[in-house]
């Protein structure tokens, strides 16, 4: 981890819950591809980063790599997770069933206020088209998720759905980066939002799932690229 990253990390001991902060912050620097797959996670370099003991760390690190988000190898330590191929074609197959259920229920339970408020947050992705800014794009995104399912009012999709969003934003992460791939992330989500404005369960269906298999086809073709480029060296 480099010197700049670890000054980024700021962990304030007078609150109850350090450990927590501790998982939040390392989540969050994973999910935003601060940590790249494979990175090594050593315990000291935690230490150093948060301020923390050494249990803290090893506590956040296992509630981590019970999401998914990291391996523990004996004798090795502790490794941002890589994905395969495969387990990235499962991830995409059971996140676009659950969040074209989550569009679905949004249109059932979700207020006008909050259709609305997630239309403000696609008015600044849309404004990315024409300025960079990678960090807050992938902000973007995630607030719209965390919107969506706020709205759908089904904790069960939360539960379920949140953990795969995390372990598949760093090929989110990837799939944005396409070449023309923003535009079209635009276009699938105004497509959403017209759905929700017009209480069309169906169209949210769809709109969801088309959104997931295009995301899906481009993060997978720059996975299996990325793979084979490993493979030769």
């Amino acid at each position: 981890m480099s010197q700049a990253a670890e000054s980024e990390f700021k962990v304030d001991s007078a609150t109850a819950s350090v450990r927590r902060q501790v998982e939040d912050q390392l989540r969050r620097a994973i999910v935003q591809g601060r940590f790249a797959p494979g990175a090594h996670l050593s315990d000291r370099s935690l230490q150093n980063s948060f301020q923390v003991s050494r249990t803290v760390v090893r506590e956040a690190v296992r509630q981590l790599e019970a999401e998914g988000l990291i391996q523990t190898f004996p004798h090795r330590g502790s490794f941002v997770r890589t994905l395969s191929v495969r387990e990235a074609e499962q991830v995409y197959a059971v996140r676009g069933v659950l969040e074209a259920l989550a569009a679905k229920e949004f249109v059932r339970n979700a207020t006008d206020v909050e259709i609305e408020a997630l239309g403000k947050v696609l008015a600044r992705i849309r404004g990315h088209l024409t300025r960079r800014g990678k960090q807050e794009l992938i902000d973007l995104k995630q607030q719209f998720y965390d919107g969506l399912l706020a709205g759908c009012r089904n904790s069960h999709i939360r539960n379920m759905l949140g953990p795969l969003l995390n372990i598949n934003a760093q090929l989110r992460a990837t799939s944005l980066s396409a070449p023309g791939r923003l535009a079209e992330t635009v276009t699938e989500l105004e497509a959403l939002l017209v759905a929700f404005k017009a209480r069309d369960e169906e169209a949210a269906w769809a709109a969801s799932m088309l959104h997931v298999q295009n995301a899906a086809a481009i993060a997978l073709d720059l996975l299996r690229k990325r793979n084979a480029a490993t493979e030769t060296r």
